[in-house]
């Protein structure tokens, strides 16, 4: 992959495209110096070309990767991911909620759509826009990429407008499946502490997404 390419897909340290977020950070590094407090980029195995699978999440949760600078590690939400994955055969080692814990990734890559941390984990309209550069560039950098993951509606849209898409072409419902650009995406509600505490998602549900895709890929090359 071009340099270019891979800087493009992950926004500076300091990135201040969203001011609102930045100053957010900002108050994050003094509130906990020892975090992570910045742009979380990508989590992916070597090499690139291995991706065929694509999860896009929401936004780094303020105690999860906010704080360990992993997708989806040191909260609930990572819990059923990681462990799903596993189940899945799309990734290897023991999930431990920290990004040294040695779990690596298998046939797939996280992203989030929004990367830096949002107050109250809700980013605006713009933030999203914003963000969608890096995304699209995620997108482009796994040449073998045939399925995605959306977790949650903002996550959903942003990859289709990413993808050149528009939402309403493919609504997002938990389950549903669509095929855009050359690529099939599975839908699913996110899966956070809220939703699974609510029953919107059951860990039977979101391992039904992880099962069609599966059988979409194929066995594991």
């Amino acid at each position: 992959m071009p340099a270019g390419l891979a800087m493009a897909c992950e926004p500076d340290r300091d990135c201040a495209i969203c001011p609102r977020l930045a100053d957010f950070r900002t108050r994050q590094r003094l509130a906990e110096p020892q975090w992570h407090n910045a742009p979380v980029a990508s989590f992916s195995p070597e090499p690139d070309s291995d991706v065929r699978l694509l999860i896009v999440g929401l936004a780094p949760g303020l105690r999860g990767a906010n704080r360990t600078g992993r997708p989806f590690t040191g909260d609930f939400a990572g819990d059923l991911l990681y462990r799903t994955l596993g189940n899945y055969g799309f990734s290897s080692g023991i999930y431990r909620a920290d990004p040294n814990d040695g779990l690596a990734l298998r046939e797939c890559a996280i992203t989030n759509a929004v990367r830096c941390v949002p107050p109250q984990n809700k980013p605006l309209p713009a933030e999203i826009a914003n963000c969608r550069a890096f995304l699209s560039a995620t997108l482009q950098r796994f040449r073998h990429l045939r399925a995605i993951v959306t977790l949650g509606r903002i996550a959903h849209e942003s990859t289709l407008r990413a993808l050149g898409a528009r939402p309403a072409a493919a609504p997002f419902s938990h389950g549903g499946q669509h095929e855009i650009a050359d690529k099939r995406i599975f839908a699913s509600y996110h899966c956070s502490r809220y939703n699974t505490n609510t029953g919107r998602l059951t860990a039977a549900m979101f391992e039904r997404i992880f099962a069609d895709v599966r059988e979409y890929l194929g066995d594991r090359h």
